[in-house]
């Protein structure tokens, strides 16, 4: 009789060591995985390992209905039994959830509750089961079953070893709900997004044309009408240049966070961007009465580039040079080789940079001026989309002024193909 104890003993101890050897695996492999159909399936294989069933199945809660659904079960397609709805009253899995406490049924076929729709999906007749509330905090989220014992009935350590793996699986199961909700509101966003790029880009380039027509005649009325018809004009042309400039704005909102994966690099001239930046500024040039001088160099300077992008830049630094610049004051452009790299430097004869904002003057949405007594409009973002820009072509942008009043140069220094 002895060795008979010792040996159901010694069987008790293998069971229990294996028991906790496999729940260890369990909460390493629950922690770790993400994606729920994977962990739902894992969570099956070993609830049925553990107990010792047949099989093992997990029911969720339907957010529209407020029943329950089989999200998975053993060796069976979870998309045929999620079309199965588990009603939460007059089922055991419902009496479990909404009482939030374990069953123990070794006679299935005898209880009222036994839900016998699923039985007809998986060709498994269920005998006994085993079934505990999977627990988030103190909010039940499903329930946890275990399906025909295979040797006896099941007992209360079932529902101990049960108990174990629901709050392990509980806690996986909405760390992976909210990174798939997570990954769905950041798509939403990402598509938001793009919608208001693709608004924003649409909406600046319709108002360009006629922006600039204004533009046009209210420079021509402002030279050919006199007295009061000539003020008239220049407040005309004055809110014009306001309002263009305000599009610059819209149109380089989407070059803020460009990077290096964004450039549609090639080969070609500097003198290309540069002449496009020329063009792009030439009705504000006009219409503010200043002089745009550029210097290029006769030999074609060719560098990997993205032309759009660094076109933007250089319009960007041309804007900055005539806001600073008074009416009848003179702006460069020059193009120039410097060892192996190319230089494109605006320079202007405007205010000039305080010593010790050379730097702060690349960052977003900074001024130098105090927003409550500055004179000169902007948004504070030309200047830190150049930087990003020549960034992201592997450049590098810096500003110089002899002081106030000393006008001030921009470099874009750019390695030659």
């Amino acid at each position: 009789m002895a060795v008979q104890e010792l040996k159901q003993e010694l069987d008790w101890i293998r069971e229990l060591v294996f028991q906790r050897s496999r729940l260890l695996e369990i909460s390493v492999t629950l922690n770790s995985t993400l994606e729920l159909n994977r962990l739902l399936q894992f969570i099956m294989d070993s609830t049925a390992d553990l107990v010792d069933s047949e099989g093992a199945s997990i029911l969720l809660v339907d957010e529209n209905t407020k029943d329950l659904f089989f999200a998975a079960a053993t060796g069976t397609n979870p998309e045929e039994l999620r079309r199965i709805p588990v009603p939460m009253e007059g089922s055991i899995a419902g009496t479990v959830f909404k009482e939030n406490r374990p069953l123990i049924i070794n006679e299935v076929a005898q209880d009222p509750r036994h839900f016998q729709q699923v039985e007809e999906k998986t060709k498994l007749k269920t005998r006994s089961l085993a079934a505990v509330p999977m627990r988030m905090r103190d909010e039940v989220i499903g329930v946890l079953e275990a399906i025909n014992k295979r040797n006896g009935a099941f007992e209360k350590r079932d529902l101990e070893t049960l108990g174990i793996v629901a709050s392990q699986a509980a806690v996986a199961i909405n760390n992976a709900r909210l990174l798939n909700a997570l990954k769905k509101a950041y798509e939403e966003l990402g598509k938001l997004d793009r919608m208001k790029s693709g608004f924003i880009a649409r909406a600046s380039h319709e108002l360009r044309t006629p922006l600039g027509v204004i533009l046009g005649y209210a420079a021509l009325l402002k030279e050919e009408a006199g007295g009061e018809s000539s003020e008239h004009a220049e407040t005309v042309l004055n809110m014009a240049l306001r309002m263009r400039s305000l599009i610059e704005v819209m149109t380089n909102i989407d070059a803020m966070r460009v990077g290096s994966r964004e450039l549609a690099l090639e080969v070609q001239a500097l003198q290309l961007p540069i002449r496009t930046a020329q063009s792009e500024v030439a009705d504000l040039i006009q219409a503010k009465g200043q002089r745009l001088l550029v210097e290029l160099d006769a030999e074609p300077l060719r560098a990997q580039i993205d032309a759009p992008k660094l076109s933007m830049a250089l319009t960007n630094l041309l804007n900055n040079a005539m806001r600073f610049t008074p009416p009848e004051g003179e702006i460069r452009l020059k193009l120039e080789r410097h060892g192996s790299e190319g230089w494109i430097r605006v320079t202007d004869s405007g205010i000039g940079i305080p010593a010790g904002e050379f730097e702060r003057i690349f960052d977003q949405f900074y001024q130098v001026e105090d927003h409550m007594t500055r004179k000169h409009q902007g948004m504070g973002l030309g200047l830190s989309i150049v930087k990003a820009i020549a960034e992201a072509h592997g450049g590098r942008v810096w500003a110089e002024s002899a002081g106030a009043e000393q006008g001030a140069t921009f470099t874009i220094a750019l390695a030659l193909a």
